[in-house]
């Protein structure tokens, strides 16, 4: 499926926007001005913007823990989403959510928890949903290689493979499950394969390579718009930093292996071969790294700008009748 230009920088421009948001969430984290745990996406920006680029606005996306990358990826607004992470009224969840429950309902990013494997039959019945009331939407899921050892990976694709539900499951394999290697946790070499057990196609791509994610992706949501039902794509990437920053453990990986995954950067990648092919000239490299680093700074500044909710803000957003103040 071919893209334009335009649609090849806006690429390049979400993949920037999850690694410098990140690091700035990062050195936060490390200054105790984020509370909570943090996880990054460094190092999976290909498979999350390659993936969520095949959407509509208008699609369903659900997110994992790792969870900053795929609202950015669906196209949200940074301004919120750092000042959720600080806990900030005027967060995407009023500042109740933090770092891994972000939602936008705006661009259909439906939102992730800090449970894995928790988005899988949300996003199934997102899928549901749409094929009851008739519309062409799609939902897609990310989820990591622990998750799909999960019931809910096994329920979900069985019920979407029943139904025949307009579903795109994107499994990030990046080779640890929390600090277990997938090799000793993961009966098979490609969690794609699983698929067949539900008669549903499953298809691994590099997922350090965002025009063949986009590809494969693409492809997908077209079949499920179209009807066909679902699929489950696995991208093989690699998350960079650890688990969850400041974790004490750290020897569970070696130095080698991360350098490797670190010569075949996503973002360096791409913007290498779109320099090679002109696509980069009428922008410029340094000027696009100049913009995005300018919104991601004027997040932070709003972030910090913006007040904390106040107290009363805790009997509001609620399931059951709030409990009346003063008793």
């Amino acid at each position: 499926m071919t893209l334009d230009d335009a649609r090849k920088i806006e690429m390049l421009k979400r993949m920037l926007r999850i690694r410098m948001f990140e690091q700035a969430a990062t050195e936060h984290a490390a200054s105790g001005r984020i509370a909570g745990a943090l996880h990054t996406s460094i190092g999976q920006e290909a498979s999350i913007v390659g993936s969520c680029m095949a959407l509509r606005d208008d699609d369903y996306m659900v997110g994992t823990h790792r969870s900053h990358g795929h609202p950015i990826g669906k196209g949200a607004g940074l301004r919120g989403l750092f000042a959720e992470l600080l806990g900030k009224a005027t967060g995407v969840n009023s500042g109740k959510g933090g770092s891994m429950h972000l939602s936008d309902f705006s661009v259909g990013s439906l939102g992730e928890t800090s449970i894995v494997g928790s988005g899988l039959p949300v996003a199934t019945g997102a899928a549901l949903g749409a094929k009851m009331q008739g519309l062409d939407r799609v939902a897609l899921c990310f989820f990591g290689d622990g998750a799909s050892n999960e019931g809910t990976f096994h329920e979900s694709l069985n019920l979407a493979a029943i139904w025949s539900l307009p579903v795109i499951y994107v499994c990030e394999n990046n080779a640890y499950g929390e600090l277990s290697s997938v090799r000793d946790v993961v009966s098979v070499t490609d969690i794609a394969s699983r698929a067949a057990a539900y008669d549903l196609p499953g298809v691994v791509v590099d997922g350090q390579d965002v025009l063949a994610v986009y590809e494969v992706v693409a492809q997908a949501v077209e079949r499920a718009r179209r009807g066909g039902g679902a699929t489950l794509v696995e991208t093989k990437t690699y998350r960079y930093d650890n688990h969850a920053f400041g974790l004490p453990v750290e020897n569970y990986r070696t130095q080698e292996e991360i350098d490797s995954w670190r010569a075949r950067d996503p973002i360096e990648g791409f913007r290498t071969a779109l320099a090679a092919e002109g696509t980069l000239a009428a922008v410029g490299a340094e000027e696009l790294l100049a913009e995005v680093q300018a919104e991601v700074t004027d997040a932070v500044a709003f972030a910090e700008a913006s007040e904390y909710p106040s107290p009363a803000e805790a009997y509001t957003h609620l399931f059951t009748n709030p409990i009346p103040l003063g008793r």
